[in-house]
């Protein structure tokens, strides 16, 4: 069998490429994961299309962007590091004063030596990122800036694939694909997702597991808008995978109402391990703001190593391969989503065939003469496991929700399989 080159390896890979929420960056980068996921089908949404609140903007390319001192040196060059430039930046190319440069030109006060990341992808304006350390060093004169940039009606690329299970019922994933040079928040979630389609196509699974790689916010929106139907019927659990690549302790943040079966299998896996920590759902910040949303409502939970906007370097130049993300990092994640799994395959979740109760005397299950003094314990255990039969509990679940042992929970779901009163989810 094809063996993939490991994580860190596809990370380096992936490092120069100038990804943003559409453009040739984005399609080189899904290239590139493609190469290393056989099944990934490359598709795409229109710009301009409409979806839901949202319009996809145009697509946006970059050849080449700097600024030119009074000395004629370059700096803030896109070619050496591609978050000089802001995201979506729109063409220029003149002469302006330090004083008005500098209402164009971002840093960050606190890492002082780091390249900060801006986009404005839904107002025009151009602008670039350099360190603190470098802005001060900068004298008064005419700056040249340059930025050749184009914007045209095209197409948001995102990446998908389906591994077919025993059964239709879907565990679902989602990464994100939309961030230039940066390690721990863009590459970690992709290279992680690689590996595990390449773990899950060599084993038989009862589930279907899809995974997509999108650009975060809009491209999670463009998806819903297309696919909710689907997901609604299919999904059993879902993840966001991002912020997967440092070698600290993992962070946990559950769907909206933390009662996910995803919250659950999360929760029983690293429930005991006390560096693990639990961020509310107003902590939120990625994707799952979307899959968790009004009128969407997909029972999708994220687990990270260190979470998003946690840690320093955050959408800097400094959340560096090696250094936010380690080779160690990545296989500890990678470790955990298979036990994840591991955990799913051999997890069972019942679901009542009818709605409402089922006629249990027509089965026998039920006592045909009823009355105050004729209850039977027996019938309401049955009634008891049944009301939680909604395909989101398993078996472990209804058995301490319904407050039956663990044999008693185990000759209930026998019985009413056999009397074809529950299928398995």
């Amino acid at each position: 069998m094809y063996k993939i080159p490991s994580m860190i390896s596809i990370c380096k890979e992936l490092w120069p490429y100038n990804r943003s929420i559409t453009g040739n960056g984005t399609r080189k980068s899904l290239s590139i994961i493609k190469k290393y996921t056989k099944v990934l089908k490359i598709k795409n949404f229109k710009t301009g299309e409409k979806c839901f609140d949202w319009k996809i903007p145009k697509e946006w390319n970059v050849k080449d962007a700097y600024i030119v001192t009074p000395e004629k040196k370059k700096i803030c060059k896109f070619k050496e590091n591609n978050l000089h430039l802001v995201g979506y930046s729109e063409k220029v190319n003149k002469y302006i004063s330090l004083k008005d440069l500098k209402k164009r030109l971002h840093s960050n006060k606190k890492l002082t030596k780091a390249i900060p990341y801006l986009t404005s992808y839904y107002k025009k304006y151009w602008g670039f990122c350099i360190s603190q350390i470098e802005k001060k060093k900068l004298k008064k004169g005419k700056y040249r800036v340059f930025i050749d940039s184009t914007f045209k009606q095209g197409k948001l690329n995102y990446g998908e694939c389906l591994i077919k299970g025993r059964v239709k019922k879907e565990i679902f994933f989602s990464t994100y694909i939309c961030h230039p040079s940066m390690a721990n928040n863009e590459l970690s979630g992709p290279v992680v997702m690689i590996h595990l389609i390449n773990y899950l196509l060599a084993r038989d699974n009862f589930y279907s597991y899809r995974f997509i790689f999108i650009p975060e916010t809009i491209g999670s929106i463009s998806y819903l808008n297309k696919n909710i139907k689907n997901l609604r019927k299919k999904m059993l659990m879902g993840f966001n995978v991002t912020c997967v690549g440092d070698d600290k302790s993992f962070s946990f943040l559950p769907s909206k109402y933390k009662n996910s079966p995803g919250d659950n299998i999360i929760k029983k896996l690293l429930g005991k391990n006390k560096k693990f920590k639990e961020f509310a759902w107003n902590n939120r910040g990625s994707d799952e703001r979307q899959y968790c949303s009004p009128g969407i409502d997909l029972p999708v939970s994220s687990l990270m190593k260190t979470k998003y906007e946690e840690y320093d370097e955050y959408h800097t130049s400094e959340d560096k391969i090696g250094k936010t993300v380690t080779s160690k990092g990545l296989k500890e994640t990678l470790i955990v989503y298979k036990k994840i799994i591991k955990l799913i395959e051999k997890t069972t979740y019942p679901v009542a065939k009818f709605p409402c109760e089922p006629f249990l005397t027509k089965y026998n299950l039920y006592e045909t003469l009823s009355g105050k003094e004729k209850t039977n314990n027996k019938s309401k255990e049955f009634l008891n496991f049944l009301t939680w039969c909604d395909g989101k509990n398993s078996l472990e679940d209804i058995g301490n929700l319904a407050k039956i042992s663990k044999t008693k929970t185990l000759n209930l779901f026998n019985i009413l399989r056999k009397k074809d009163l529950i299928k398995i989810n």
